[in-house]
């Protein structure tokens, strides 16, 4: 998912469910300002973030495991499944991943054991299937089969093939709606054809897969008996969470290292600005940069730092990690020692790169820095259409953050979105469809079989649910976890308290298992 705001002078970093890349910037024609106005990119906010706050896109969950412990299966997928239009039984093919390594199959009397399910996110589903070692560390435990279902529209699950992105009139089919009702459809079809009706099956997903994991579960409890969303912003939406929350966790995560970090860091977007504001200064700073070529426009510098420093804390992993980016343990508090080993009167636009050069280059292999211009290797392009549809999230820049103050207007985004794909934001539609709004209350009666795990070194917590609903929707939370640190494959170097975590969804999982083959062992007396 990626942050958002109206201001035309922040920065912002996708996630998705999100990510890695600057997008490709146009060359300024003759005589234009070095400054250009952002408007939505048709990538995902993380990949192109825009001079204003987009959600960044979470995506992912965790450090990859062996060489594809999986195989790749495709399901005829019906393009829409809420009308009946001529084009609504138009078949794709949707892709979805099975390890059965560990799968107790049905034998006699003994039950078949459980499917554990990735609601797939923003991107390319093998992607996430090698960076979720903590299903693959579970799965002897429970005798799990593996299902891992890609998100339409992302990956090798196009509806209308290399044209699926050519307008609104194929995006339009792209919703989460549509994406929860293939999940459903594809578990409910699997379980059939294995001649495992009765079998538990359990939903897992992290971030935006996270949101997807506990909306599934709540639209569809009679297909998953139980879910676990990871670092899952579910209350990022209207006005339930304060917009200004995530830039300020950053902020929070750099500050907490050393003030002097977050001073510089803070400090250096004006000189950023006034360095480039003319051809002279934007060819020394892109030799400053290291950028492969001369950088046309200052935002583009502005981005590449916002974006390093956004992500680190969101991957601020107690052990080293290459999900995003190859990454020691602790990045933010390598990136302040950084900071903090320059000598007294440094220039400050040096500080700040050094710092974000550890985010792209802490193995030292990169000769420059590609600032404008990137790709898409894992496969996010949708996520700029979803976030001008349904994931509306407001975000502000606060004046007490590291980054430069902001606002944000439901107005301008949609007149943003209009210029990009021809369409306006449904802004409310979320919470009109799931719920967020007193959700403490809602919930309270109503659901059950939930976890809600956040690390609060990450941003995106504060979108999430932080404490126990009911005694079966569970708030798992840890004080210096970050993006969904739990679905990473378990290390010797892993901290106490992660380890414990783990342990307890464990637990609680176990606990819905045994209910449930309980209740179904008694109903078939």
């Amino acid at each position: 998912m990626a942050p958002r705001a109206a201001s035309l002078h922040a920065v912002v970093p996708a996630l998705l469910l999100v990510l890695l890349l600057l997008a490709a910037s146009a060359p300024a024609p003759a005589g234009a300002s070095s400054r250009r106005r952002s408007t939505p990119s048709p990538f995902p906010a993380a990949l192109a973030p825009p001079r204003y706050p987009v959600a960044p896109a979470a995506d992912g969950s965790g450090n990859a495991t062996a060489a594809k412990p999986f195989t790749a299966h495709y399901f005829p997928q019906e393009l829409d499944h809420f009308t009946f239009t001529p084009n609504s039984s138009r078949v794709f093919s949707h892709k979805y991943l099975l390890n059965d390594t560990f799968w107790r199959k049905p034998a006699g009397a003994a039950a078949a054991g459980p499917l554990f399910v990735y609601t797939g996110n923003e991107g390319d589903i093998e992607w996430f299937a090698t960076n979720t070692g903590f299903m693959f560390d579970i799965a002897p435990r429970f005798g799990a089969l593996l299902v891992f279902i890609e998100h339409r529209f992302y990956g090798e699950s196009m509806p209308f093939g290399n044209d699926s992105y050519k307008s609104a009139d194929t995006l339009g089919y792209l919703t989460s709606t549509q994406a929860l009702a293939d999940f459903a459809i594809l578990i409910t079809s699997l379980k059939s054809n294995l001649s495992v009706p009765d079998a538990p099956v359990v939903v897992f997903g992290g971030s935006y897969g996270g949101m997807l994991a506990s909306w599934f579960r709540l639209k569809y409890p009679h297909v998953a008996m139980g879910a676990v969303a990871s670092s899952a912003p579910i209350l990022q939406f209207d006005d339930i969470t304060p917009w200004t929350s995530f830039y300020d966790a950053v902020s929070e995560d750099f500050k907490s290292e050393s003030l002097n970090c977050f001073t510089v860091i803070k400090s250096v977007w004006n000189v950023l600005d006034a360095r480039g504001s003319n051809a002279t200064g934007l060819l020394a700073l892109s030799k400053t940069f290291r950028a492969c070529k001369t950088v046309q426009y200052v935002d583009s510098l502005s981005n590449w730092m916002w974006t390093a420093f956004t992500y680190t804390a969101m991957t601020d992993y107690p052990t080293p990690a290459d999900f995003l980016e190859n990454l020691p343990a602790y990045p933010v508090k390598e990136m302040c020692k950084i900071i903090d080993a320059f000598p007294a009167g440094a220039d400050v636009v040096d500080k700040a790169f050094a710092a974000a050069s550890l985010y792209y280059n802490y193995t030292g292999d990169q000769k420059c820095f590609k600032v404008e211009g990137g790709d898409d290797p894992h496969g996010l392009n949708g996520w700029g259409w979803q976030a001008c549809t349904e994931m509306i999230m407001p975000m502000n820049v606060s004046s007490e953050s590291m980054f430069p103050p902001s606002g944000f207007s439901y107005e301008e985004r949609s007149e943003e979105c209009v210029e990009s794909y021809g369409i306006r934001p449904r802004d409310h539609w979320i919470t009109t469809e799931y719920g967020g709004t007193k959700i403490y209350q809602v919930l309270k009666r109503f659901g059950s079989n939930i976890i809600f795990s956040n690390g609060m070194r990450d941003p995106w917590s504060r979108g999430g649910v932080l404490k126990n609903i009911s005694s079966s929707i569970i708030a798992l939370v840890t004080e210096e976890g970050a993006h969904h640190l739990d679905f990473r494959s378990a290390t010797k170097e892993d901290p106490d308290w992660v380890v414990e975590q783990r342990r307890q969804e464990v637990e609680i999982i176990q606990g819905w298992i045994d209910q449930y083959n309980q209740d179904t062992a008694e109903m078939s007396q």
